[in-house]
């Protein structure tokens, strides 16, 4: 056990260095372990048992949360084309493998773990190895299409502009031109001379919340000082009016008009706090629901969550952890951070009973039989937590279990979790390489090409002529649907435009869910 053990590591330890290799500046990151695992399973080393599942259900669990949040919203609206391409092609890259796997009569294990790899998947490769019974040699296909799955992506992306004579700089600064601020959160002082407004208290104004705006301080002399739950809109009033800038105009004609004063002072030392939520009396309610200005005299500006800060509306439901910046009178401050449960070092504390918890119902839903059509099947150790993650994620809490891990804790959790996996899984096909490579060495590698380069390729054509996603949108969806960093990566050193990276993150979380329901799917079909 103890030699098992020490194994184990240097797997892992050998494997993350030769990971942070770079080649013409690519780097093959954690997905390294799977070929430190290959050799030492050549060479005849084991592992300790189990050590690959506990990995494989830390790493579903860690996917399902951190896509959660982006998972269900990526349909909504624009998200819908990013979803609709990361299905193409996901689909694609599964039908190619499934005929390229006839063609040359691949058996139905390393085709579908060259699936996996071309797609630099390793969520498809936990699905797909769980549909296979153990001594498969998926992870042997994954480690020879995961090499031509990196390099395709990083080429296509960067061999494609040029070929169509795309400056991809020049046309980050022409659709930043057009939309250089919709997104970014602005503040406006606004003059109240709408006799409509006048009279009313802020809480009345419903084209305000409407407009995802929020109305957080009246200036009063010189200073900027936090609305009151009992201000009546006077008029001449001076409204400080929070939201993104393409929703700002509106309201502010509403109002009246953009204020020329600019001899006021904001006191944010005092009158502004950041509370970190965890009470039960605030987590699971909207704030609609809670009314903070009538009951506490304090007003949400701004709220964070995965990373992410937007300026909230009143049918946005607090979660356990968020980050809420709140402005108000220092008392009231006080007393709301008394309610929010605020403790400061939550934001980056891990709840590990609910982690647990989490875990527990995943692994026992992943488990649990399922009737279909007199079949029976199970959503396995991928599924299951997957699923209980992603759920979480998305609604931010289910009884006592949260969909908010911290930054840190949640990569650490992944990244431990992938790399047990890597190992687990390459130690255990490593005796099989070269013997494969022998076999199917030159049919792998074309094999392996077609999927990573085909579905690309389609998928360009889908995305301007059907979707009519501009070619920054295309490209940063292409690598989002592949699943491919480095490719991201590539792209952002060529623009500092930020549309790959938004067009990237709609796809890529619809990609991984993909992938782990496809895996199982190319298996059944290929068996």
């Amino acid at each position: 056990m103890l030699t098992q053990i020490i194994v184990l590591f240097a797997v892992i330890a050998v494997g993350l260095l030769f990971g942070r290799l770079r080649l013409a500046g690519v780097s093959l990151g954690t997905s390294g372990v799977i070929f430190s695992a290959l050799v030492a399973g050549y060479l005849g080393y084991g592992v300790p048992g189990g050590v690959g599942t506990i990995g494989l259900v830390l790493f579903a669990y860690g996917v399902g949360i951190t896509a959660g949040p982006g998972f269900f919203a990526s349909f909504r609206q624009q998200g819908k084309k990013f979803a609709a391409l990361a299905l193409v092609l996901v689909g694609l890259a599964a039908a190619v493998t499934w005929a390229l796997a006839i063609l040359f009569e691949l058996p139905p294990d390393l085709a579908a773990g060259m699936f996996a790899g071309a797609l630099t998947s390793t969520p498809g490769l936990a699905a797909v190895m769980e549909s296979l019974p153990a001594g498969s040699q998926a992870p042997v296909g994954y480690g020879i299409a995961y090499a031509f799955g990196v390099i395709g992506v990083v080429l296509f992306v960067q061999l494609l502009p040029r070929v169509l004579s795309i400056d991809l700089d020049e046309l980050g600064r022409s659709l930043a031109a057009k939309d250089s601020s919709r997104r970014q959160i602005r503040r406006v002082l606004v003059e109240a001379v709408n006799p409509a407004v006048i009279g009313k208290r802020v809480s009345e104004l419903e084209m305000v919340a409407n407009a995802n705006c929020q109305i957080t301080r009246v200036l009063e002399g010189d200073r900027l000082v936090p609305v009151s739950k009992d201000h009546v809109i006077r008029d001449g009033d001076h409204l400080w009016l929070i939201g993104r800038e393409f929703r700002l105009e509106p309201v502010v004609t509403m109002i009246g008009r953009r204020s020329d004063r600019t001899d006021y002072v904001v006191d944010t030392d005092r009158l502004q706090r950041r509370v970190v939520a965890t009470s039960r009396a605030l987590v699971g309610k909207s704030l609609g629901e809670l009314r903070l200005l009538s009951t506490h005299g304090v007003t949400v500006s701004r709220m964070a969550r995965h990373e992410v800060e937007f300026v909230p509306d009143p049918d946005d439901v607090v979660q356990w952890g968020d980050a809420l910046t709140v402005v108000g009178k220092p008392e009231d401050l006080d007393a709301f951070a008394d309610f929010a449960g605020h403790r400061e070092k939550s934001f980056d504390q891990t709840d590990l009973i609910s982690l647990a918890l989490g875990l527990l119902l995943g692994v026992v839903i992943g488990s649990a039989s399922i009737g279909l059509g007199g079949e029976s099947f199970s959503l396995g150790l991928v599924g299951g937590p997957m699923l209980v993650a992603l759920v979480v994620g998305h609604f931010g809490r289910i009884g006592r279990i949260y969909g908010s891990l911290p930054r840190a804790s949640r990569l650490l959790m992944m990244e431990l979790g992938l790399v047990f996996f890597l190992a687990a899984a390459g130690i255990e096909a490593g005796g099989q390489l070269v013997a494969v490579l022998q076999q199917h060495g030159t049919s792998v590698v074309v094999a392996a090409i077609t999927v990573a380069i085909l579905p690309m390729a389609v998928g360009v054509l889908v995305a301007r002529l059907a979707l009519g996603l501009n070619f920054l949108q295309v490209l940063g969806g292409v690598c989002g649907g592949m699943t491919s960093t480095p490719g991201l990566g590539v792209l952002t050193s060529k623009t500092d435009s930020e549309v790959p990276v938004v067009s990237y993150a709609a796809a890529y979380p619809v990609a991984l869910i993909l992938m782990t329901v496809v895996g199982h799917l190319l298996v059944a079909v290929l068996m």
